[in-house]
């Protein structure tokens, strides 16, 4: 699996590229595909980030990424 710099996931946030990828426990995750992340936004989450912080503050718990296969690691 290749590693991403915090710089080259800010990338892919979703308004430059189609892609849409965060980070959760340094991995990253590629949610393009996620009806939910539409143009790189989940409610007040910004694609292109590590989320491991927010998530703490989220409704839900980190399982939300078991649907997701990790596509790197965050360096």
């Amino acid at each position: 699996m290749r590693t991403l710099t915090k710089n080259q996931l800010a990338l892919y946030n979703g308004q430059d590229k189609p892609e849409i990828y965060v980070a959760y426990q340094g991995l990253v995750y590629d949610l393009s595909r996620s009806r939910l992340w539409r143009n790189g936004k989940h409610y007040e989450h910004w694609a292109g980030q590590d989320l491991t912080e927010e998530l703490k503050d989220a409704p839900h718990s980190a399982n939300v990424f078991d649907k997701f296969e990790p596509i790197a690691y965050l360096k």
